[in-house]
Parts: C-alpha cells; sequence; structure tokens
C-alpha cells in the first residue's frame, strides 16, 4: 500500500440525521457533539439529528454542524484503529477539520473558529454560485471573459476536471451561464447558498476574521495539510493564520490538491464526514485511486476492513 490521505467535506454536505449513527455507537464521537454544544452555545446533535433541512441549509446552522459530525466521525475512526495519514485536506470548510486532523488547532478553537466564519459568511447576501459540470475549456474561458465585461465572475471551486463552481454577481453569471448553456453536453446547476462565496463578497468578512484568529492559538501541523487558496503543502502556523482568512474569498483548488497528493505518492483516499461528494470528484481526478469513505458506523468498519 502506498500513502494514505483524510479528506474532509464541505458545506453542501449536509443532511438531516448526520452523525446520529456513530453518536449511538461510539462514546467518543457523542464527546465530539458534546463539546460542541458546550463551546457554541447550540444544540447541535437536535439541529443534526431532528433539525430540518431548511435549517441545516442555513450557512449559520450548516458549517458547525458539518465540522462536528466530521470531527465526531474521524474519532470515533480513531477509536476503531490506530491509523496516521500521510497527508490531510479538506475542501472548503472541510479544512478545518484538517487542520484539526492535524493538531494546528484544538476542539474547542476549532469550533470558536467555525462559529465566527458561519456568522461572518451568513451576512454575504449578494451574488450566486452556480456549478458548470462537462463544459468545454474553451467555453469556459470565453464564457468568464463575456461574463466579466458585464460584472464581476470568478471561479470559486475547482472540484475536478469536469466541474468548476463560479462565483459573482448575479447579471456576470448568469452570462457566463448563457454562454455554456450552448453546448448541451455541459449541465448548468445553480447553488443553494446566500450569497457569492470564495468571492470579494467575503472580503470585508475575512477581514473581520483576521481579527479574530490573531487570538487564537495555532501549532505547527504534525501531518501536512494542502491548502485550499495554493493546494500547497502547508505545515507552519503562521501559513495558516494567513490562509485562512484568504481562504474565505479565494479560489478552493481541490482539483490540485488531489493531483499534489496523488503526485507525493498518497494512492488511498479516505472521505471522513457526511456523504459522498469529495469521493465522486476524486474518482474523477484520479481514477485508479482507491478512494473509502466513514460516515456511519457500517461504512467505518468497512473502511477499518479494507485497511487491515
Amino acid at each position: 500500500m502506498g500513502k494514505i490521505a483524510f479528506l474532509f467535506p464541505g458545506q453542501g454536505s449536509q443532511s438531516v440525521g448526520m452523525g446520529k449513527d456513530v453518536y449511538n455507537n461510539y462514546q467518543t464521537a457523542k464527546n465530539i457533539f458534546d463539546k460542541a454544544k458546550q463551546v457554541i452555545g447550540k444544540d447541535i446533535s437536535k439541529l443534526c439529528f431532528e433539525g430540518t433541512e431548511d435549517e441545516l441549509k442555513q450557512t449559520i446552522n450548516s458549517q458547525p454542524a458539518i465540522v462536528t459530525t466530521s470531527i465526531a466521525i474521524l474519532e470515533a475512526l480513531k477509536s476503531r484503529l490506530d491509523i496516521q495519514p500521510h497527508y490531510v485536506a479538506g475542501h472548503s470548510l472541510g479544512e478545518y477539520c484538517a487542520m484539526y486532523c492535524a493538531g494546528v488547532m484544538s476542539l474547542e478553537n476549532t469550533m470558536k473558529c467555525i462559529q465566527k466564519r458561519a456568522e461572518l459568511m451568513n451576512e454575504v447576501k449578494a451574488g450566486k454560485m452556480v456549478a458548470i459540470i462537462r463544459a468545454k475549456e474553451e467555453d469556459l474561458k470565453e464564457g468568464l471573459t463575456r461574463g466579466s465585461k458585464i460584472g464581476y465572475v470568478d471561479v470559486a471551486n475547482y472540484n475536478s476536471p469536469q466541474q468548476v463552481v463560479i462565483t459573482g454577481d448575479n447579471d456576470a453569471v448568469n452570462e457566463v451561464c448563457k454562454y455554456i448553456a450552448k453546448d448541451n453536453n455541459a449541465k448548468i446547476i445553480p447553488l443553494a447558498v446566500s450569497g457569492a462565496f470564495h468571492s470579494k463578497y467575503v472580503k470585508n468578512g475575512a477581514d473581520e476574521f483576521e481579527k479574530f484568529i490573531k487570538n487564537i492559538e495555532l501549532k505547527d501541523a504534525s501531518i501536512p495539510v494542502i491548502t485550499n487558496v495554493d493546494a500547497e503543502i502547508t505545515t507552519k502556523h503562521e501559513d495558516f493564520r494567513k490562509k485562512m482568512p484568504q481562504q474565505m474569498y479565494s479560489s478552493v483548488h481541490w482539483t490540485q490538491t488531489i493531483q499534489k497528493m496523488a503526485e507525493n505518492g498518497v494512492d488511498t483516499f479516505i472521505e471522513i464526514g457526511n456523504g459522498k461528494v469529495l469521493a465522486g470528484l476524486n474518482k474523477r481526478i484520479i481514477p485508479d485511486a482507491r478512494v473509502l469513505n466513514v460516515f456511519d458506523k457500517d461504512s467505518l468498519e468497512k473502511t477499518i476492513n479494507e485497511l487491515i
């Protein structure tokens, strides 16, 4: 076996009932939910297990709920198997789980950061985000050029070679979609978010977040983290402090992150958290890689059996 990477999903991976199975079956997972309630002052387990879909979609709720669930699943896995990944990464919000896993932040500080980040991003009401699938590279480039003549538009996420997410002003994003739509093979999916994340609209919030994390203790990573903003190996605490605010308004270089891991010998990717979003993307980025998921008791035990 080659090297192993842990991956953590981001916003959009939430669903009602997430984390309940590990909460009921692993004390370590229950402890994480209990700690989240204590730190955030919000009953995350009730929100995840009994909340409505609309409640979970709200940024102010989805971010702490997803991070709590992912970390609970991580701790459940670690309670059953002594495993240390060679690299970690998380998609946007999921990067905080990766930093926690790598020892950059304590559980309490991770929760505090996510709550503040969620509050600031929840205030972004301008603009929109759209996923574009199977568009030709030249069409996307031309579409972005046309959209930029109308207003602000940029690439929010490089999710896979076949999928990007664009973000920006409504009219500018619509112009890109209009141009892309001439290709019947391309698919356009509007995202259910409150505004244009990973764009200049988040810059003011990022500036506030930069002030907030000045008082948060960060340590050097014990496991290399591939960061979203540049798809580079990051271990120094001062680099994380610089990149954390940048990540809020910068593109998520996920395709490049997975390619970087593969270049460094990773051949087994374990997605830890609700759903299988990253597993699907990874199979498109590195088709030959082994991709495993841990999201409930059965998938956790299955993954352990695959690894031992």
